[in-house]
């Protein structure tokens, strides 16, 4: 249970489940609140930008990347792409979401990328224990159970990370709107090494 102070009763009992657990707490007054926690995550980010844009000078770049290529894929935290490839600031285009699949969505970042901003080559990264691999469709049917709407977009769950790759070459190889398909490249990221495994389209 969920415990909130009342300043003219006895404490109220709120029931509040969280991903199937139940927790007993005292709520603080705002004052005890305000003190315990200084701010949010992104109060901390928006420090952090103040004291970047403080030293921050303009690079004198336009939006098109100097290596032509744009990179997709998994958004997991461990992946940090610019130092993993070996690439600077503006180098290249960073396309990232759940898995690093080739959803209808990426496809449009990449068409803009390539027929307005001048990419040419496509390098698509998934990675070793990705937490697709733990999930299923089903996963779209339970949150229609939460909340009353099925999501129009499908959760791209997979097994096979390999495969995936694979079938994710093939969806920007076949796309009609991508100008240059020629240099489709695709990896495995090991989280545990660092290291890049390509994978054989075929």
């Amino acid at each position: 249970m969920f415990f909130v102070s009342s300043h003219s009763g006895p404490e109220q009992h709120v029931p509040l489940t969280v991903i199937g657990m139940t927790t007993s707490a005292s709520v603080p007054t705002e004052p005890e609140a305000a003190t315990a926690r200084p701010g949010t995550v992104t109060d901390r980010l928006v420090d952090a930008n103040e004291r970047y844009a403080a030293a921050f000078t303009d690079p004198g770049m336009d939006a098109r990347p100097v290596l032509r290529v744009a990179v997709v894929a998994c958004m997991d935290a461990r992946l940090d792409l610019h130092d993993a490839l070996g690439l600077e600031l503006g180098d290249c285009h960073t396309i990232r979401n759940a898995g690093g699949v080739v959803t209808d969505d990426v496809i449009r970042s990449l068409t803009i990328s390539q027929r307005a901003l001048g990419t040419r080559s496509v390098v698509l990264i998934h990675h070793t224990g990705c937490g697709l691999e733990s999930l299923t469709e089903e996963f779209r049917h339970d949150l229609e159970m939460e909340v009353g709407q099925r999501p129009a977009w499908a959760v791209e769950a997979f097994r096979d990370v390999e495969q995936d790759v694979r079938q994710s070459m093939q969806r920007v190889r076949t796309s009609p709107f991508l100008l240059h398909s020629d240099d489709v490249r695709g990896f495995v990221f090991d989280v545990k090494t660092g290291l890049l495994s390509e994978i054989d389209p075929t």
